[in-house]
């Protein structure tokens, strides 16, 4: 029989225990030079909360409390309006919050309002017709983080205030729809502490991933064969004011956005994670981050600062680091 060398048997050995979800940090990738593209006027609403990306690099960006979607190029340019959502004078606190894109450039927007003709999930159609809302979420929902399964043609929203997950089929025509629970259970839910539960929102390898706010954690749900919710996994603890989150390639490793103490933090696999971007590098009360190709967008939007408040684009490289 043949033997391997001892120094080349570690090596394999140490690369098995990598990829079966051990230490990390060899693989880690690795994010640097980042900037701030653009800055936006937070007395005028622009606090960017979700951002969805275009195939040439600019982002949809939601303006949370402007009530509308805008368009950034990449190199800053913008913002330029894509569609601005009707008024809602009762609550005053209505939120514009998760986006998404279609291949075929149609954007699909959460609105919550806590009112019954504007609550819900909008469609905003390529075309630059005005938003249209496809699916009622009820008044007492606040539907933040969302994500299209285009092959099932349906749409799953986060619900931070009752702690679910809601969906409901893409309606082909203008018809409103009714929106479903899709999953619920204690890992989703808020706290007496902070009444924000299940925020950001992804679809990703056979499951729904969840962040957490309130309880700092990054939940997987796994589809069942019938499209229905497995149960719920924690994959991440102690994400302090985790918001948003991406994944970073084609693996589990994720990006998070933690809103409360402006950090960007990578996620591994095995649930350890690292700091990998700070308020000193611009971050300003993180919301939301998107990566395409060697890319990562992140949005602030200075929602708790209260000294010279920098609501702003910030782009960054990634570099995704090889056995």
């Amino acid at each position: 029989m043949r033997r391997v060398p001892r120094l080349a048997a570690a090596t394999a050995a140490a690369a098995l225990t990598v990829l079966a979800g051990g230490p990390a940090s060899a693989v880690d990738p690795t994010v640097t030079d980042p900037h701030v593209v653009a800055h936006f006027d937070f007395a005028a609403g622009e606090t960017p909360e979700n951002i969805a990306l275009a195939p040439d690099g600019s982002a949809y960006l939601t303006f949370a409390y402007a009530h509308k979607v805008v368009r950034v190029g990449r190199d800053g340019s913008g913002p330029t309006d894509v569609a601005t959502f009707p008024t809602v004078v009762d609550p005053p606190a209505a939120a514009v919050t998760g986006i998404v894109r279609a291949h075929d450039g149609t954007l699909y927007v959460n609105y919550a309002t806590g009112t019954a003709d504007e609550n819900g999930i909008w469609r905003i159609r390529p075309d630059g017709s005005a938003p249209q809302r496809i699916v009622k979420v009820p008044m007492s929902g606040f539907p933040n983080g969302l994500a299209l399964d285009e092959k099932c043609d349906t749409l799953y929203a986060s619900d931070s205030s009752r702690g679910r997950v809601w969906s409901a089929p893409v309606p082909a025509g203008d018809e409103e729809v009714e929106a479903t629970v899709w999953a619920t259970g204690s890992a989703l839910l808020p706290t007496e502490k902070l009444p924000f539960g299940a925020n950001g929102l992804k679809i990703h390898d056979g499951a729904v991933w969840v962040s957490n706010t309130a309880q700092s954690t990054l939940l997987r749900i796994p589809f069942e064969e019938d499209r229905s919710a497995g149960p719920v996994e924690t994959r991440a603890t102690g994400l302090t004011g985790i918001d948003d989150f991406t994944f970073a390639g084609h693996g589990d490793t994720v990006l998070a956005a933690l809103n409360a103490v402006d950090k960007l933090e990578l996620v591994r696999p095995d649930g350890t994670h690292k700091t990998v971007l700070t308020r000193a590098d611009g971050l300003d009360n993180p919301t939301s981050v998107a990566v395409r190709a060697k890319t990562v967008y992140v949005t602030s939007a200075a929602f708790f600062n209260t000294v010279n408040p920098d609501p702003n684009l910030l782009l960054a490289r990634i570099s995704r680091n090889k056995l």
